[in-house]
């Protein structure tokens, strides 16, 4: 490493924030980066530990004590090289990436983890700086031609891999633009659109099509639909092409059954945050769901409970209350214990930190409110014995809730889409598809697979860019009985 002893000598150094008064009056990126001196302090406190458990504990595999040396060196181009041969879409996760690898750095069992996101940050922002992020054009043509459904992580992952090595490669997006949950899920203040912008140029550089507005199945009601323009049938798609990846998203939302869930102002999260999203690129959107001056309940404890909390506080709401129904989880975890593996500890959001009453081991029963508009939130706290949930006798109490958003998780990919191509599911719901082996990411249809979300469950953008990559390569082999792309 550049600095054996840079683990002992220097501290972690966050990625700054601008002032919660200045970034709640838009839907800007707020983060501050690390300067070219923070960054190399950072790449110094990579401790030689001769045994990587960050490389095995992000899922795509980054090498990244690597490019830790070489941003302390300087080297920023040969860092972005190494961070590229792993890892398709670095500014996405350098942004919104949780960061399993530095929960699995060495150096946390016994200080604070080497800061490794906000390197990978600098990294791939330096490389869009300098324009050394360039279409990589194949020199043959395959002549096969690939299908893949949706245009999240995975399937833009996928896409990019097989038209490198010259295949003919379509994407068809339900939406109206490219980018699936990156696009519509995540706020603008985590991550501005531009960025999805132009890898979407460098990828249509490299030969691959896009077609937004179309739907990939049958018999879908409108609610999914959203607007889509055309629909194809899958038998259609596997007609005219050699191969087919299913890509798309885990989106059937967890509902809550309780009286009072059809009173108006009551939605999911995702009817909430793709409307701004839209808006925040120049769309106009009729009745719009706004938190503006009222009082917000969001159920759900996640990441995207969080970003409802975030756009709530851009609108103005009057109050954000957000509910948990698991237990608090404890401000500092167990290292001894839990090292190198993701730990359950208390998370505050940047959101959270706007402006938000945050309540654990409370569940919601029922919703009330007059005239078919929701007012109050009827609670209760619980506890968990065993594993079991139980309400606490003589808890109940009430909150106003002008607006509730149910941001409980997904359950399972839109039915309608895995009907229609006819492939086996898992218990879960999910496409039923290996990892290794022969059968790795094949559906039960030959010639059609699937990555991402649509396989493993509602997950993070970084195991979506990995599935999507080695389903790549599963495609590949499928096509030309070998591959060249990495696994």
């Amino acid at each position: 490493m550049g600095k054996i002893t840079g683990f002992m000598e220097f501290q972690r150094q966050e990625e700054g924030y601008l002032a919660p008064e200045a970034r709640l009056k838009n839907y800007k990126e707020f983060v501050i980066h690390l300067s070219h001196d923070q960054a190399k302090v950072q790449g110094a406190r990579c401790m030689d530990c001769g045994i990587p458990f960050c490389n095995s504990g992000c899922p795509v595999n980054n090498i990244i004590p690597d490019w830790n040396d070489l941003v302390y060196r300087g080297h920023y181009r040969e860092a972005l090289n190494v961070l590229h041969s792993t890892n398709n879409f670095p500014e996405f996760t350098g942004r919104i990436c949780p960061a399993p690898c530095e929960s699995a750095c060495t150096l946390g069992i016994h200080e604070l983890p080497v800061g490794i996101k906000s390197i990978e940050h600098k990294i791939i922002d330096e490389g869009w700086e300098h324009g050394w992020v360039v279409p990589q054009i194949s020199d043959v043509k395959t002549g096969k031609k690939v299908a893949i459904v949706g245009s999240g992580p995975a399937g833009l992952a996928a896409a990019q891999q097989l038209a490198r090595v010259g295949h003919d490669v379509t994407v068809f997006e339900k939406a109206d633009r490219i980018g699936g949950l990156l696009r519509y899920g995540i706020p603008d203040f985590k991550m501005e659109k531009h960025h999805i912008d132009r890898r979407v140029e460098q990828m249509e550089a490299e030969g691959v099509k896009f077609r937004t507005s179309v739907l990939i199945g049958k018999d879908f009601p409108a609610t999914v639909a959203n607007g889509s323009k055309e629909t194809i049938f899958p038998e259609d798609l596997e007609k005219d092409f050699d191969a087919v990846v299913m890509a798309g998203g885990a989106e059937a939302p967890r509902d809550l059954p309780v009286p009072g869930r059809e009173l108006k102002g009551v939605h999911f999260a995702m009817d909430f945050l793709p409307q701004q999203n839209k808006v925040n690129a120049g769309d106009k959107i009729k009745d719009q769901i706004k938190a503006t001056g009222k009082h917000v309940v969001v159920i759900g404890g996640g990441d995207t409970g969080s970003d409802c909390v975030g756009t709530s506080n851009r609108h103005g709401a009057a109050s954000v209350t957000q509910f948990e129904l698991m237990p608090m989880p404890p401000e500092q975890e167990n290292k001894p214990l839990v090292w190198p593996y993701w730990p359950t500890k208390l998370r505050t959001s940047s959101s959270h930190e706007e402006g938000c009453e945050r309540d654990w081991a409370v569940a919601t029963k029922r919703f009330e409110g007059k005239n078919g508009k929701v007012e109050k939130l009827i609670a209760c706290r619980v506890e968990w014995k065993d594993g079991k949930m139980a309400e606490v006798p003589g808890s109940e109490f009430e909150v106003k809730a002008d607006l509730v958003l149910l941001a409980m998780g997904f359950v399972s990919p839109v039915a309608q889409v895995l009907d229609a191509f006819s492939v086996d599911k898992d218990a879960r719901g999910n496409v039923r598809a290996a990892t290794e082996g022969d059968s790795s990411y094949k559906t039960s249809k030959p010639g059609v697979f699937a990555a991402g979300d649509m396989r493993r469950g509602q997950s993070l953008v970084v195991w979506a860019i990995r599935e999507g990559r080695q389903c790549a390569r599963a495609v590949d082999e499928y096509l030309m009985g070998s591959s060249v792309l990495p696994r």
